[in-house]
């Protein structure tokens, strides 16, 4: 293996758009999300990276070949549905930096990736100097769910340790197909939080 990490923002993202958006396809098709994904509709939601420098997407290149990615948005380019829980509690968009997917293809996990990750999207938010929250959202999905693998073990504590707090006050939903499943349903989404990045 010859990997490397590096660091994108804005139009620096395009190259990588097609892989990005299979790469999002192959790892959401696992628990928890289960996602039935579409490569066109994935373009379209990374477009959303391409429009201003304050992006961010941390890859995971081995040799040429993109085999993770992270990325991160100022929340206030974001839709009405990552916003609104913050909204309602009166907490000013503006000063939230978004955190978006983290992928990595699983022969590559358990070599401290994950970590930069966090380190890189983290580093980046501090440097535009005006965000004093970074915050993502994971999927709630029921201890008992059929689809859930033997031993499967959550991020909470991974999250935990990373200083990120769950915020079971603030939920949202989003639409997607599972696997299995004839047409889109709505899915719990419950938002984490750091507090102080500026500090």
């Amino acid at each position: 293996m010859d990997l490397s990490i590096k660091t994108v923002s804005g139009p620096g993202i395009q190259p990588y758009i097609h892989h990005l958006a299979r790469l999002r396809i192959d790892i959401f098709r696992s628990f928890p999300y289960l996602y039935d994904g579409d490569m066109e509709y994935e373009k379209k939601y990374l477009d959303t990276y391409l429009q201003s420098d304050d992006t961010v997407m941390v890859l995971v290149l081995d040799g040429d070949d993109v085999v993770g990615a992270s990325s991160g948005l100022p929340m206030d380019m974001e839709s009405a549905e990552v916003k609104r829980p913050f909204l309602d509690r009166g907490m000013p968009v503006d000063e939230v930096f978004y955190f978006g997917e983290s992928l990595l293809q699983p022969a590559y996990r358990g070599r401290g990736l994950g970590h930069a990750f966090f380190d890189e999207r983290e580093a980046h938010a501090r440097s535009l100097g005006r965000f004093r929250i970074t915050a993502f959202f994971a999927v709630q999905r029921p201890e008992n769910h059929p689809l859930r693998p033997s031993g499967y073990r959550p991020l909470d504590g991974f999250w935990k340790k990373r200083g990120y707090v769950p915020q079971p006050g603030m939920m949202t939903t989003y639409r997607w197909r599972d696997i299995g499943e004839k047409s889109d349903t709505d899915k719990p989404m419950m938002f984490w939080t750091r507090e102080a990045l500026m500090d």
